[in-house]
């Protein structure tokens, strides 16, 4: 197993679930999401950075709305990849992206400048299991995994395929659908864990729709790790400033960690 997947494998602590923020690189501008990416870097265990694309098809209002902004102000992924190298010293680094940008910079020129980058994994939500098999190979050559996504709409044959090509963590989404809704902790959401605990032997990560560190602590009970997104982005706008926003994001990161510690997850 190469370096990306290790990390990220061992990142996910053994007495608590792991804590993944994210944040859209250049949103609102490159500088300000560097400073966001730093004040969120403490609390988290891994930390997930967005690449902003014009049509992210898994992404909700909330994070479509800051991609566009951050499209505008003119991020590129080069400098989304400076940020994940700015977080050397920190939790390990995925990047959230798009088939269409990995084809344009060419899959080996994309995972070795995200590999150069310190980057250890990617998601690349419309990545189709059954193909993309020279994306997955040069992914591997540069020590970057991909991180694949499943939904409780996915069938239990599937979530076997998805097992056997997960080197790092699954990305468990709690609906079908887009980001940006409010998760319903319930017998469905656990069913569903559950369900591809049996077929993945690998850290599950629940997301989409984690708001409040009693969601997080409440899914950590029997998820390894919890993703909070869109909420992150809601806490930014809300602020009225970049300070005020740094200040948010402090607070919250700091209320998630608290949430979670000495969680101690169902067998």
């Amino acid at each position: 197993m190469s370096d990306g997947p290790l990390r990220l494998r061992a990142a996910f602590p053994a007495g608590r679930p792991a804590l993944i923020p994210y944040v859209m690189g250049g949103y609102p501008s490159v500088a300000e999401s560097r400073d966001f990416a730093h004040i969120l870097a403490p609390y988290a265990d891994i930390l997930e950075l967005g690449i902003p694309f014009s049509d992210p098809l898994a992404d909700g209002s909330t994070i479509q709305a800051a991609g566009q902004r951050a499209l505008e102000a003119g991020t590129r992924p080069s400098d989304v990849f400076d940020i994940a190298a700015s977080l050397r010293d920190g939790p390990p680094v995925v990047v959230m992206t798009y088939v269409t940008l990995v084809l344009a910079a060419g899959p080996d020129a994309f995972f070795s400048r995200a590999a150069d980058a310190g980057v250890a994994g990617a998601i690349i939500p419309d990545l189709p299991l059954d193909e993309g098999g020279a994306i997955r190979e040069s992914a591997r050559r540069f020590g970057v995994a991909i991180v694949p996504l499943a939904a409780p709409t996915t069938s239990q044959t599937r979530l076997e395929a998805i097992g056997r090509q997960t080197d790092a963590f699954c990305y468990l989404v709690s609906v079908a659908g887009v980001t940006g809704g409010e998760v319903a902790v319930d017998d469905q959401l656990r069913a569903f864990v559950a369900r591809a605990r049996r077929a993945i032997d690998s850290p599950l990560a629940v997301g989409f729709g984690i708001r409040t560190p009693e969601h997080a602590r409440a899914i950590g009970a029997f998820a390894d790790g919890v993703v909070i997104a869109s909420h992150l982005i809601r806490l930014i706008d809300e602020a009225g400033g970049h300070d005020a926003a740094l200040a948010a994001l402090d607070r919250y990161g700091a209320e998630l960690a608290s949430a979670l510690a000495g969680v101690v997850r169902a067998a």
